[in-house]
């Protein structure tokens, strides 16, 4: 089992930034790719962005490429995704998430991560 618990969240306008923060607890050891999923009032979740384990690879969702940046710190069991250009359409909940069953590939669906946080709310203001 591992807890994943987000914080960083809120209010901000167009253009403005966020930094999220993810840490986990609990069997870390084992744990390899960490990503960032949202879900918008009345959509389904979907996929933001997602970082290996020994953070050298990063992949992003088309939307947001460019804008978020996804960092991870080991150390800290820690994952951080910086939020620069924040626009109304990023208003969602967003989730961190982790991976223990592909050691070769990034999952970059929702399916494919196993544990997940309770979320944390960013609203963008036009």
């Amino acid at each position: 089992q591992v807890q994943l618990v987000e914080s960083g969240g809120g209010l901000v306008q167009a253009g403005g930034s966020l930094r999220l923060s993810c840490a986990a607890s609990g069997r870390t050891l084992s744990l390899l790719a960490m990503g960032w999923l949202r879900q918008a009032p009345g959509k389904e979740r979907e996929f933001v962005g997602v970082i290996s384990r020994d953070a050298g690879s990063a992949y992003y969702a088309d939307s947001v490429r460019g804008r978020f940046t996804i960092s991870r710190d080991n150390a800290k069991n820690t994952v951080y995704l910086q939020m620069n250009s924040l626009k109304p359409e990023d208003t969602a909940v967003y989730y961190c998430a982790a991976d223990f069953r592909h050691p070769r590939v990034v999952p970059t669906t929702v399916g494919e991560f196993d544990y997940w946080g309770q979320g944390t709310q960013v609203t963008v203001s036009s």
